[in-house]
C-alpha cells in the first residue's frame, strides 16, 4: 500500500507542543522590561520550576521522579523565608537543556504525593528565589486560598476572613470598606459565628513565584 497521498500533509502542528513556556511566563514577559530575554533564556536553560508540591514531599521523592528524564545536578527546595520549612515548590537543574524540556513534556501534571504538580521552564536559578514571597513567609497563592488543603498547611486564609458575614460593620456612622468610602484606607470588620469582631485591612494581591497556568 502506497502512502504517497500523505506526503504533502504537514503534521508539524497537529497537536499543541508541550515543551513551550506557560501562559504565566508569557504574561510575565509582557509586564517585565527584560521579559523577552528571560523567555528566550528559559528555552535554552537546563533549569525547571516545579510547583504545587505537598509541603511533605521530600527531596528524595523529587529526585526519584525527575531523574527519569535526565541527570540532575541540583535540586533547590522552596522554603518559607521565616520558618525555613518547605513551602510547596522547587527548582531542578539538569545537565542539559534537552533534559529540562523532557521533564516539562513528560512529567507535567504528574501526581506526586496526591498533588498534581506543575512544571515550567525557568531562565535560571538565582540565590534568593528559593524563599516564599508571601507576607507570612510562604507562597502568595496559599495566602489567597480559601479551601482547606492538608498537604499545603491547611487553611491559607486567616480565620477572621473565613467565618462570619461578608458585610462590613458601620464605623462612625459610615460603612468602612464599602463603595461609599473607596478613596481611603479601608478597615473591614467581620463578625464571626461566635460573636467576635475581627478587623483587618485588605492587601493588594502580590505576584507569586512561578505558578504555571
Amino acid at each position: 500500500m502506497s502512502l504517497a497521498e500523505f506526503d504533502e500533509i504537514k503534521f508539524d502542528h497537529s497537536v499543541a507542543r508541550l515543551d513551550t513556556p506557560s501562559r504565566y511566563l508569557k504574561r510575565k514577559a509582557r509586564r517585565n522590561p527584560n521579559g523577552l530575554n528571560d523567555l528566550r533564556q528559559s528555552l535554552k536553560s537546563a533549569t525547571i520550576y516545579v510547583g504545587n508540591l505537598s509541603f511533605y514531599t521530600s527531596e528524595e521523592q523529587i529526585y526519584e521522579l525527575f531523574s527519569k528524564c535526565g541527570a540532575i545536578k541540583r535540586i533547590i527546595m522552596g522554603l518559607d523565608r521565616f520558618k525555613f520549612t518547605p513551602c510547596g515548590f522547587c527548582f531542578i537543574i539538569y545537565n542539559t537543556p534537552q533534559e529540562a524540556l523532557n521533564a516539562v513534556k513528560y512529567l507535567g501534571d504528574t501526581k506526586l504525593d496526591d498533588k498534581n504538580i506543575t512544571i515550567d521552564l525557568d531562565p535560571g536559578f538565582e540565590d534568593g528565589r528559593q524563599f516564599g514571597r508571601g507576607k507570612s513567609g510562604g507562597q502568595v497563592s496559599d495566602e489567597l486560598r480559601f479551601e482547606f488543603d492538608a498537604a499545603r498547611g491547611g487553611f491559607g486564609v486567616p480565620f477572621a476572613q473565613r467565618v462570619g458575614t461578608t458585610t462590613a460593620a458601620p464605623v462612625g456612622g459610615r460603612f468602612q470598606g464599602s463603595r461609599f468610602n473607596q478613596g481611603q484606607a479601608q478597615t473591614h470588620e467581620i463578625r464571626s459565628n461566635f460573636g467576635e469582631v475581627h478587623s483587618f485591612q485588605p492587601t493588594e494581591e502580590e505576584e507569586d513565584n512561578y505558578i504555571p497556568q
